[in-house]
Order: structure tokens, then C-alpha cells, then sequence
């Protein structure tokens, strides 16, 4: 049984470019991939990718999206030459359809950046075959629960999900254009209310599922999400993990406390 991760994947190209507020990031993305065996393929959601209906890239050998600008010139050559799995993105789509969620392969689309910076940290090789799939253009969150509950049947056939985002992403504070007190503590207590809601094994399926449709009203919730499609991929994790606690791997993105969390 593959596992299910969902990873904050950190500011554009930094975390390969040994930017030093990146680090203890790269080192949690790193550990969290030793703590796992290699899965037979990846699919996965990326927050750089929003679509309606839902779509899988379809591309044999994907080619890589700098989606980002501003950075020095090295950010621009990053190479990640995993292999697409055409076969993977036409059984996500089919699992899918079978559930009642439309969905469509992309045979042109290449790898963003919320694909090949953490999998570049996690298995270097590029040697495990990947689909990435997009979060829905609706950005709503049961939504997404629905899809990850669509897409479990992969794991048994080891297949990893991944969701790639960032469990906070309040970029003023990121940035270090706010670091204020308020600013903090609400880092702070989103961060706390994402981990209980993730992996406190005392909360069952319903009310696990219940937090995480309405996680706007979580404390910090639209200060930590301005856009929620960061947060996205969380729950088509939560929604692959079929209501299980997962555990949290957590970590600092400058001024800001971040997390991944996995399935096992």
C-alpha cells in the first residue's frame, strides 16, 4: 500500500537553491520521504494548476513549467526528467468518471514548479514515473475531499498521492513584508488547527471531514489562506486517507511555521 503525503513545497525555486529559510523545509521534505519505501508511481496534485473539470497531465516525458519570475538565473534551469505514465492519468480519469467527477488528460501539459521542487528534493533520481493532476477551478473543499476519496483505490496499487501546497501561505507574511505579533499568532494557531484536524486520532471520519469543509473558520484560517488553492491538495489527501490520522512532519519557512503531513 502506497502512501499519501501532502507536502508544503515552499517559495518558487528556493528550496534548490539552498536559500537559507528554506532549509529546515528541504530537511522535513527530505526526511519525510526516507521515513517511506519508493512507490511504484506518483500522482500529483499540484496547487499551480487549477482546472474544471479536474485534468492529469497525459505526456509521456513531461517537459518542466518555470512557472515563476524574479529569481537568479540558476532557478531557470532546473532539470527534472522523470517520466510521465499515460497509462496512470487515463485509470486517475477513469476513477473518477466512475465516481460522477468529470475529468480530462492533458497530453501537452509539463511539470510546474509544485511538482519538480519537492519531488527534485525527494527522489533526486527522477526515476519514479509521475501524473500530475490539477485541484478543481472551484477551489471548493469537499469538492476536493471527494476526489482524494475517488483516487484511494490507487494506493493498492502503489501508487503514491501527493498533494503539493503549502499549509500556510499568507504571502505578505512569508515575504517578511509582516511579521507582526497578530501576524505570528495567527501562523501559529492555523498551524495548530491544521495538525489536530489532520492526525489527532481521537477525531473520527465525520468530524474530521466536518473541520476540513469549513476550515475558513478555523482561527487564522483566511489569514493563513487569503486563496485557499494552497490548501487545496490537503484535502484530497484527507479525502484519499478516508478519514484516517495521519502524522505531521513540521517545519519553518522563514518567520512562518509550515507542515507536511503523511499517510502510511
Amino acid at each position: 500500500m502506497a502512501y499519501i503525503a501532502y507536502l508544503t513545497h515552499g517559495g518558487g525555486p528556493l528550496p534548490l537553491l539552498d536559500e537559507p529559510g528554506h532549509r529546515e523545509l528541504v530537511a522535513s521534505l527530505k526526511a519525510l520521504a526516507a521515513a517511506v519505501p519508493t512507490p511504484k508511481a506518483i500522482l500529483l496534485v499540484s496547487a499551480h494548476w487549477e482546472a474544471a473539470p479536474v485534468s492529469f497531465t497525459g505526456h509521456p516525458n513531461p517537459s518542466l513549467i518555470h512557472d515563476y519570475y524574479g529569481f537568479p538565473e540558476a532557478a531557470y534551469s532546473l532539470r527534472y526528467p522523470a517520466p510521465g505514465l499515460p497509462a496512470l492519468a487515463a485509470r486517475a480519469r477513469a476513477l473518477l468518471d466512475e465516481a460522477g467527477l468529470p475529468a480530462s488528460v492533458d497530453d501537452t501539459r509539463g511539470f510546474d514548479h509544485g511538482v519538480f521542487v519537492p519531488l527534485s528534493l525527494m527522489y533526486p533520481a527522477a526515476h519514479v514515473p509521475v501524473v500530475e493532476m490539477s485541484v478543481h477551478a472551484s477551489l471548493d473543499a469537499a469538492t476536493h475531499r471527494r476526489l482524494g476519496e475517488a483516487l484511494a483505490p490507487l494506493r493498492a496499487e502503489g501508487v503514491a498521492i501527493i498533494g503539493s501546497g503549502s499549509s500556510f501561505h499568507n504571502m505578505a507574511v512569508l515575504m517578511g513584508r509582516d511579521r507582526s505579533p497578530a501576524a505570528l499568532e495567527a501562523n501559529r494557531a492555523f498551524e495548530e488547527w491544521l495538525g489536530v484536524t489532520l492526525v489527532d486520532p481521537g477525531l473520527d471520519a465525520a468530524e474530521r471531514a466536518r473541520r476540513l469543509d469549513h476550515w475558513h473558520d478555523a482561527p487564522g484560517g483566511r489569514f493563513a489562506h487569503p486563496r485557499e488553492e494552497h490548501l487545496m491538495p490537503a484535502l484530497v489527501c484527507a479525502g484519499a486517507a478516508g478519514g484516517r490520522a495521519g502524522r505531521v512532519f513540521a517545519g519553518r519557512m522563514g518567520a512562518a511555521n509550515i507542515s507536511s503531513v503523511l499517510w502510511e
